[in-house]
């Protein structure tokens, strides 16, 4: 998702200079910056960086009294930092998790929170000031502060110790010796001061990711703009509906199965109540683009794969489950991997759970129990529309009346200036959004433009000033918190279905498989019934007929159990069949990884039982969709240019694997950039967006069987038809390979020049190089790309490294969970220079896998270290 964004510590790059990162991704730097750059040069020279770096390194083995622990937990770490947590009681349990937290990834979650807060100005001073208005207009911390009020009173008591934990530790340390982060924040921002920990925060980190997966909205606003320079018929081929006759849906045919609660549980009553500045950082471009950079998204590729087969295809008769999120490329990786177990699982303590978790909140988001696994992708659906509004002074029209604006004031403070005072208005359908982005301001300004949207103003069209609001179901308190425990505890399907009826946000493809042998699925969330409209392009808000009407009730949301076809596969493709009753969302992912995967199983499993390694293949896999076609349309085409007409060649005896080595896949991915702007962006009055490769794929595959289009005219670049398009871009690509890596073919290669470069969001992004060094790690050569399994994505007109990445990957074997594997972005530490650093990212880098130990006996064996927790006093 190619998102506008707010701004980090984040700069826009110079606009001459090539962009090395994605914007909204890079910090900017001023003459005060680099006298703190030459400060940072002596403390290295003293040696003192060193001593600084070191003391923030977490204690690992021994015994810490820890004030308000009720009894002994024991945290084993093994060699890669992950730490499994025992405790007889689970508010010691959340509590040590929390204590954990604090201590690899502190400075993490304190910027998270400052971000999900709208108070990044607080830490790096009124370049933030655009990024606090924005967040603080869509208010997560307030919705954030109602859920922590409205949780049943086990799951409070869980974020409670959590917080309690994260205070714990922090009593015993500040400033440098928490994170080295603090240490450099000071020659910026001394005042600073560290607050505690409260369940607000870690809450409130969930809506922030309910933002990174919020689906459409950059869609919506797009078409909104683009409308005005295109005609119906433009449109619908620049953005054409789901490819439902060649790419599969998620659910081809719904299961009816019993009622949420109406089966007996496995669990007792117990354990279902259990369940229920002198640095001055500069802007980026856009406010929405810098909140999706710094929430850990923002790009082409944000999605995900998932999928489960039973044991009728697998080797050992049970079930395979694997996942892979794919999300913005981050150091620390967003996740942080760990055991949670009760030492005896009890109805009072029935936890016994392993997987991925968020820094800054309790429990396992992602992973499995003793009996059941679970994985998420991005359920893509429509969940988020823009309201156009029409603003009368201190009102605003509804349904021919004036309505007063809802209206509240914020102080925003601002480290090293003055307070600003922000009044926030809202109509019944959300926040009014426009004068804080460029883009919602031109939707307000201009509403009524091109063929593509509103051709004149709707009747009824009342007096007034334009304006914009959001209407997002974030934006209402939602039950999400709680499903995390109750996920972590489930014991079959029923009770794995009524978890995800509490996840109402983010929208989530949620699938099963358990030690029964049975696998499913379930859509959850709290998906919109629109009323006149599908909420494709902004809506005149003044007209009740187009509001939400509630949502879909979640008995008659998609679900499958023991299917058929004996697998099933989510990557962000439709989820049904056009025959579904309600509508979903017309900004589907177009199903090209979907496809592949589910062609790989089919395939393999012909050829014998699907082993985990077959699972670990699957995740790797490089297969280039639009290489595979341009090889075809590329075929008989010669330039005349003796280069280009060998990088040509090079595609006729290529596998159209994206392989890190290989030649022929930089040259593909080149020509597939220069033949997308060759037709829709260079020389056109009308440039249209590419930000989205994989709806791209499909335009350019119909548009390659029909030869005749005039898409395939250029007068600025001399073109006229299929033939010439593809001679000229063919040797355009040619040219631009030359300039990247020489006009040596044996020397090129697709990993240097789609490499990841791993970068602080924070510090790591400064423009000053001696803070970067002390951050940043790579860059990485990585194979894969933009709508391919592996799914390293880039983004077109802004270069080929890595912008978004599998954020982890994991498969699940439930005939004997010690034989699972698991690995992530970076690693456990989010201490910089620590040993736990980045010591996954050679694996990861080459979709390699790590045991996943879970058995008492198999994590003894892999332990390294172990701390003991005990009550003070």
């Amino acid at each position: 998702m190619s998102k506008p964004s707010p701004a980090s510590p984040l700069n826009a790059p110079d606009e001459q200079a090539p962009r090395r990162r994605s914007v909204g991704r890079t910090i900017g730097i001023t003459l005060y910056s680099i006298v703190a750059g030459v400060v940072v040069l002596a403390l290295i020279a003293t040696g003192f960086v060193v001593y600084t770096i070191q003391r923030s390194f977490p204690q690992l083995d021994g015994t810490v009294a820890a004030p308000g622990l009720g009894d002994e937990v024991t945290v084993q770490r093994d060699a890669l930092g992950i730490p499994t947590i025992t405790a007889s009681r689970t508010d010691d349990l959340f509590y040590a998790q929390g204590y954990v937290h604090a201590q690899d990834r502190f400075w993490e979650m304190d910027f998270r929170r400052h971000v999900t807060g709208g108070r990044l100005s607080e830490l790096f001073g009124e370049s933030q000031l655009e990024t606090d208005k924005f967040l603080r207009t869509l208010g997560w911390r307030e919705i954030a502060e109602q859920e922590v009020e409205a949780l049943d009173e086990a799951t409070r008591s869980y974020y409670d110790s959590y917080a309690e934990g994260v205070n714990a530790y922090l009593a015993e340390h500040d400033g440098a010796d928490v994170s080295l982060e603090y240490a450099i924040l000071g020659l910026q921002n001394d005042d600073y001061e560290i607050e505690p920990w409260t369940p607000a925060d870690s809450v409130a980190w969930l809506k922030a990711m309910a933002w990174d997966l919020r689906s459409n909205i950059e869609e919506e606003t797009e078409r909104a703009i683009v409308a005005a320079d295109y005609t119906s018929d433009e449109m619908a081929e620049l953005y054409p509906t789901y490819p439902f006759d060649r790419n599969p849906v998620i659910v081809p045919s719904i299961t009816e199965v019993p009622a949420v609660g109406t089966v007996a549980s496995r669990q007792d009553d117990g354990e279902a109540d259990a369940a229920t500045a002198a640095i001055e950082w500069s802007e980026v471009d856009g406010v929405i683009e810098a909140v999706g950079a710094l929430v850990g998204g923002a790009g082409e590729g944000i999605g995900s794969n998932s999928w489960v087969v039973s044991g009728d295809l697998t080797e050992s008769g049970m079930p395979l489950l694997a996942n892979d999120p794919h999300l913005g490329a981050s150091l620390p990786s967003v996740w942080h991997q760990v055991g949670l177990r009760c030492d005896a699982v009890t109805a009072d303590c029935p936890f016994d759970v392993s997987g991925f978790s968020f820094s800054g909140v309790p429990g396992v988001i992602i992973g499995h129990n003793a009996r059941v696994a679970w994985g998420f992708t991005n359920l893509t659906t429509d969940v988020t529309d823009l309201y156009l509004e029409k603003i009368d002074g201190s009102s605003y029209w509804y349904d021919g009346l004036l309505v007063p604006l809802e209206e509240r004031t914020e102080t925003l403070k601002i480290a090293g200036g003055d307070d600003v005072e922000l009044v926030i208005r809202s109509t019944v359908n959300g926040p009014i959004v426009s004068g804080l982005t460029d883009d919602f301001t031109a939707i307000a300004t201009e509403p009524y433009t091109g063929t593509g949207g509103f051709v004149e103003a709707p009747v009824g069209d009342p007096v007034g000033e334009y304006a914009v609001s959001l209407r997002w179901t974030a934006l209402e308190p939602g039950t999400t918190a709680a499903a995390i425990f109750a996920l972590n505890v489930a014991q079959d399907f029923d009770d794995f279905r009524g978890a995800a009826a509490l996840f109402n946000v983010p929208a989530q493809n949620l699938i099963y498989a358990d030690v029964d042998g049975n696998i499913g699925y379930q859509t959850p969330g709290s998906l919109p019934m629109r009323g006149a409209a599908d909420g494709s392009m902004p809506q005149p808000g003044w007209d009740s007929s187009y509001a939400w009407q509630g949502y879909i009730p979640f008995e008659e949301l998609p679900v499958a159990y023991n299917p058929d076809e004996g697998y099933i596969v989510t990557a962000n493709n439709a989820v049904v069949g056009e025959e579904y009753p309600h509508f979903l969302t017309r900004d589907w992912d177009q199903g090209w990884r979907a496809a592949r995967i589910v062609d790989m199983i089919e395939r393999r499993a012909a050829n014998g039982p699907l082993t985990t390694q077959d699972m670990r293949d699957i995740q790797a896999d490089n297969e280039f969709f639009m290489g595979k076609r341009l090889s075809a349309a590329y075929v008989d085409i010669v330039t005349g240019d003796d280069g280009a007409d060998a990088a040509l060649d090079l595609l006729r005896h290529w596998d159209a694997q994206n392989n890190a080595d290989s030649a022929a896949a930089a040259y593909a991915n080149v020509l597939w950039s220069e033949l997308a702007y060759a037709l829709f962006e260079t020389g056109r009055e009308n440039p249209a967006p590419l930000t989205d490769q994989g709806r791209l794929f499909l335009v350019v595959d119909g548009l390659l069987d029909d030869p005749q289009s005039p898409w395939w005219t250029n007068e600025s670049l001399g073109v006229d038809g299929q033939a010439a398009m593809l001679e000229h871009t063919a040797v355009a690509a040619y040219e631009k390979l030359v300039d990247l890596q020489g006009d040596n073919p044996s020397r090129w290669n697709w990993g240097s020049l789609h490499a990841l470069e791993l970068v602080s969001d924070t510090f790591g992004s400064s423009g000053i190089a001696p803070i970067e060094m002390l951050f940043n790690r790579g860059p990485y050569a990585v194979g894969g790309g933009s709508s391919v399994a592996n799914a390293t994505g880039w983004s077109m007109g802004e270069g080929f490294a890595t912008v978004t990445v599998p954020s982890m990957r994991m498969v699940v074997d439930l005939a004997d969970l010690d034989a699972s594997t698991w690995n992530h972005l970076t690693g456990t530490s989010g201490h910089a220079f620590h040993t736990n650093y980045i010591d996954q990212v050679e694996t990861w880098q080459k979709a390699e896998m790590t045991p996943w130990a879970f058995s008492r006996s198999a994590v003894d064996a892999a332990t390294t270290n172990t701390l003991t927790l005990v009550p003070a006093g």
